[in-house]
């Protein structure tokens, strides 16, 4: 896929391999960088299913190093010369490394249930507060921090054995090179990193029964982690290329991706889930901040991502299966064209009430918080839809107010990245609801931050800057301007009656 659109400045076409790992699938991706823009083509994807075994949920480290492997084995068979290689993966999940350099098991997933109830218990040792003015991370029970408190007082035989903790991306790049490093970006979502020293915090390790030296030295995204290994080269046909610890955590390799031309922007993830927030030169912890239960995790060049998750699309997936099972109209096309059809603000909910978390029926789960809260009960799959894209479009303006009145910067535009530019619709009423402008693209964000890193590595790009006017000039966006301002405010007057934090 080619996303270019201007010439600019000509040089030396260079090529580059992005390893792209999600909690459900992954794929290897060969970006390359010209005077003529960015060009990208996806080489393999591949399944990454959760193992069930024994009563856990574990992560197959060996197939995802197997498909590194046969992506880079496919590019050598084309006779393609990569610059280097990177890869992004999901957040808080980590490998163990015994003394003699092996992996000691399967790594768990963040799904695993051991860590039920663990959080509680670490708050009676270090207090809720605390924990959060160490890191300024939100609170989940599966982030690294709890799941290895969980491991450390069960007395488990690997944790105890481990000479090395590796995050993902950083246990991958050690499979490839032999070298042990600790990316900050995805360090950051463990709940043990302190932004403001850039160092996991001792008194967490502590709690856990480790200690800072069974970490890889703490590198920036940009920095190289050595070479493919002889035996990797030999098995790849490529030889010693060189492995770029990039933005390790796939959300910031895709946040570095937004093509803004200044500081004063928001942006939204939006897919399946929601990630909205700024980019800050300095952590915002403060007693807003925590009550909001706001996120601050590495970003590029020392900065801190500010961010909230927000249940994104997942309401409108769940709701597919069940009238794809049902027989009823479920596709896009028929959805988005059959919307405005319905009056808008009929029934309004809070998209992260925990109602919606994980229902047996998210229909029906609507269904009942409108009923519970008084409102008109939505019963067509267009009024289901038109309540699911109005209340997203408010939790947005919500959640955007937010950032307004911590953000140490006014925010002058909204852009929207990844699979969510594609929804015209909630685009436009997203922009409508925040009063906003909002931009759109790209929608391979990720891949394009990891790329663009490694051309950073390369000395192609300077800076987040010049990375991010090269994406600019590279790629084709959208603007939606805010449209029917006094019609939005009473909606969020309405949906604030009915729609409360915390529920």
């Amino acid at each position: 896929m080619t996303i270019s659109k201007t010439t600019m400045k000509s040089f030396e076409p260079c090529n580059f391999f992005a390893v792209d790992l999600g909690a459900t699938s992954g794929r290897t991706i060969l970006g390359t960088l010209s005077g003529e823009g960015l060009a990208l083509r996806e080489v393999t994807r591949f399944p990454n299913p959760i193992i069930h075994m024994h009563g856990h949920c574990y992560w197959d480290i060996y197939a995802l190093y197997r498909e590194t492997l046969e992506g880079l084995a496919a590019v050598a068979r084309e006779g393609i010369a990569i610059r280097s290689i990177g890869i992004d993966t999901w957040g808080v999940d980590f490998a163990f490394v015994g003394a003699d350099g092996d992996l000691l098991r399967a790594p768990y997933s963040y799904r695993d249930p051991h860590t039920e109830g663990a959080m509680d218990d670490l708050f009676k040792v270090i207090p809720r507060e605390r924990v959060y003015e160490f890191t300024g991370i939100q609170f989940m029970n599966f982030n690294s921090l709890f799941q290895l408190f969980q491991l450390h007082r069960t007395k488990n035989s690997a944790l105890r054995a481990a000479d090395r903790i590796l995050f993902m991306p950083d246990a991958l790049s050690y499979l490839l090179t032999g070298v042990c490093v600790t990316e900050r970006t995805i360090a950051s979502t463990s709940q043990m990193l302190n932004p403001r020293t850039g160092q996991l915090e001792p008194e967490l390790l502590d709690v856990c029964g480790i200690s800072p030296s069974q970490f890889g030295p703490m590198v920036q995204p940009g920095t190289v982690v050595g070479t493919l290994t002889p035996e990797v080269g030999r098995l790849t046909g490529l030889g010693a290329v060189p492995v770029i610890a990039v933005a390790g955590h796939d959300t910031a390799s895709a946040v570095a991706a937004v093509p803004a031309r200044g500081e004063r922007f928001a942006y939204l993830s939006s897919g399946t889930w929601s990630l909205m927030g700024i980019e800050t030169r300095a952590p915002i912890i403060n007693k807003e901040s925590f009550e909001r239960n706001f996120t601050n995790e590495g970003g590029v060049e020392g900065t801190t991502r500010f961010l909230k998750n927000i249940c994104g699309m997942w309401l409108l997936e769940r709701s597919r299966a069940e009238w794809k099972a049902e027989g009823k109209p479920y596709s896009y096309d028929y959805i988005y064209a059959h919307i405005p059809e319905v009056p808008a603000f009929r029934s309004l909910f809070h998209p992260d009430a925990p109602c919606f978390r994980s229902p047996e029926s998210m229909v029906g789960a609507i269904q009942d918080y409108c009923r519970r809260t008084a409102q008109p009960v939505p019963e067509t799959t267009e009024e289901v839809c038109r309540c699911i894209f109005d209340s997203l479009a408010l939790r947005y303006r919500q959640v955007f107010g937010y950032l307004k009145e911590m953000a140490p910067f006014p925010l002058e535009t909204l852009h929207i990245i990844g699979g969510g530019t594609q929804n015209v619709l909630l685009n436009q009423l997203t922009a409508n609801a925040t009063g906003v402008t909002v931009i759109t693209g790209p929608i391979e964000c990720t891949a394009i931050g990891n790329i663009m890193l490694q051309a950073k590595a390369a000395g192609i790009v300077n800076d987040i800057r010049s990375m991010r006017t090269f994406i600019s000039d590279s790629i084709e966006t959208n603007t939606y301007p805010p449209q029917d301002a006094a019609l939005w405010d009473m909606a969020f007057s309405k949906y604030l009656t009915f729609c409360k934090e915390g529920e």
